[in-house]
C-alpha cells in the first residue's frame, strides 16, 4: 500500500500518515530538503541521513539541463548518480520555466523556453517532462502545470487551470503507457491551481481528482500573498482533497507556516528557506532565529540552541560560528545548514509525536510561544 493514515488529531485536521515507496517508507507530516541539482546545498548525503532526512526533492528543469538525461540514464538514475538510497520527489520544473518570464512561450502543446545557462531553446510538453522523470527515476513525479504570477486576474486563472488539467490528463496517459526505467515503482501527483479564487480552486481540484492520480499538491501559493490569505486557501482546498491520498503544499515555508498548515491537514512540505537562510548566516532555533553575524555573538560562547539535539551545530559556540562566517569559511555554511535542516526535521518529528498523542494544538501553541521570543 502506497499510503495509509495512521492517526488523526481530534481537535484539528492534523494527521500522521505513512508513505511507502520502493526506496523506503516515511511518515508524515514531513519536510523535504530541497536538492535541486542532485545535491542539497552545503550538506552531503551521509549527513542528511544522520539528521533524519527520509526524502529529498530534486528538480526536473535543472537536472534536464545539467547534468542532462544522457548522464542520468547512463548512471541508472538519480539515486545511484548522487548515492542517495531513500525516496526522491521531483518537481516538474514548471515553476522554474515560468519564472523565466520573457524567455518562454506557452501554448496548449507545452512551453518553449531558453536555457538560463546558455540560451539554447527547449520545449517542455507534459509527455516530455514525464519521460524525463522516468529517466531521473524519482519515486514521486509531479505533472507539468502552469504557474502564474501573483496577482493574476480571474479570467487568466480560469484559462490556466484548464490548461493545467489538460496537461495532467496527458501526463497520466504518458505515465500509463511508458515503462519503468530501473525496476522500482514510481507515483504521479497532480497540482491543484487556482490562485486566490476559491471556486477556481474547487474546479481545479474536481478536475484533477477525476484523473485519479496517486497524490495531490497545492501549488501557486507562497508567491507574495498575505499569510492569512494563504492559510484560507489551504484550509479551503484541503477539504476538497482525498483523505486517502497524500496532500503536499509546495514551496512552504516558515516553521509557523508548517505548523499552521499541518493543522489544516497538509502532509508534505518543501522549501529552500532553511538551507538558504543557513548560507546567509541565520540559524533556526527553538527560541527563534539567530543572526549569527551580529556583533552580540562575538563573545557568546554558548551553544545555538540548548533544546535541540547533538545532530545540530550545538557542538560549536555562537562565537565560533560567527568567526567562520566572518572569515568566509566553507564550514560556516555546512554547520548552519545542518543546524537548520535538523531543526525543521525535528519539528516534524515532534509534530508527529504530538498528533499521535492527540495534543497537537497545545504542542503548536507552546512551540510558537518559544519560537517568537527572538523574532
Amino acid at each position: 500500500m502506497f499510503f495509509k493514515v495512521l492517526s488523526k488529531d481530534s481537535s484539528s485536521r492534523a494527521r500522521v500518515c505513512e508513505v511507502t515507496t520502493d526506496h523506503g517508507t516515511f511518515q508524515t507530516p514531513i519536510f523535504m530538503p530541497v536538492g535541486t541539482q542532485a545535491t542539497v546545498k552545503a550538506i552531503e548525503q551521509r549527513e542528511l541521513e544522520e539528521i533524519g532526512a527520509n526524502i529529498i526533492l530534486g528538480n526536473t528543469y535543472h537536472l534536464y539541463l545539467r547534468p542532462g538525461v544522457e548522464v542520468l540514464e547512463e548512471a541508472s538514475g538519480l539515486h545511484r548518480f548522487m548515492n542517495w538510497n531513500k525516496p526522491i520527489l521531483t518537481d516538474s520544473g514548471g515553476f522554474q520555466v515560468f519564472s523565466l518570464s520573457g524567455l518562454r512561450k506557452i501554448s496548449e502543446d507545452g512551453v518553449e523556453f531558453k536555457s538560463h545557462l546558455d540560451g539554447s531553446m527547449h520545449l517542455f510538453t507534459p509527455e516530455k517532462v514525464l519521460r524525463i522523470q522516468r529517466v531521473i527515476g524519482s519515486d514521486i513525479m509531479m505533472v507539468l502545470d502552469e504557474c502564474l504570477a501573483n496577482p493574476a486576474d480571474e479570467h487568466t486563472v480560469e484559462k490556466s487551470i484548464k490548461l493545467t488539467t489538460d496537461w495532467a490528463k496527458r501526463s497520466k496517459f504518458e505515465f500509463e503507457n511508458t515503462k519503468l526505467n530501473y525496476g522500482h515503482k514510481q507515483f504521479l501527483f497532480g497540482i491543484i491551481q487556482g490562485s486566490v479564487f476559491k471556486e477556481l480552486r474547487r474546479q481545479s481540484a474536481e478536475d484533477l481528482l477525476s484523473i485519479n492520480l496517486d497524490g495531490y499538491a497545492i501549488g501557486g501559493l507562497a508567491v507574495g500573498e498575505e499569510n492569512e490569505v494563504m492559510y484560507d486557501i489551504v484550509n479551503f482546498t484541503t477539504e476538497l482533497m482525498p483523505n486517502d491520498k497524500p496532500r503536499y503544499l509546495m514551496g512552504v515555508g516558515t516553521p509557523e507556516d508548517l505548523l499552521n498548515c499541518i493543522e489544516l491537514g497538509i502532509d508534505m512540505f518543501d522549501c529552500v528557506m532553511p538551507t538558504r537562510n543557513a548560507r546567509n548566516g541565520t540559524l533556526f532555533t527553538s527560541r527563534g532565529k539567530i543572526r549569527i553575524k551580529n556583533l552580540e555573538n562575538k563573545f557568546n560562547f554558548g551553544s545555538p540552541d540548548e533544546r535541540t539535539d547533538s545532530y545540530t551545530a550545538n557542538n560549536f559556540s555562537l562565537s565560533y560560528l560567527r568567526h567562520l562566517f566572518m572569515s568566509d569559511e566553507i564550514l560556516a555554511a555546512q554547520l548552519a545548514t545542518i543546524q537548520n535542516l535538523r531543526f525543521y526535521i525535528k519539528l516534524m518529528e515532534d509534530a508527529r509525536e504530538a498528533i499521535l498523542e492527540n495534543r497537537f494544538l497545545s504542542f503548536k501553541k507552546d512551540f510558537l510561544e518559544r519560537f517568537s521570543q527572538n523574532k
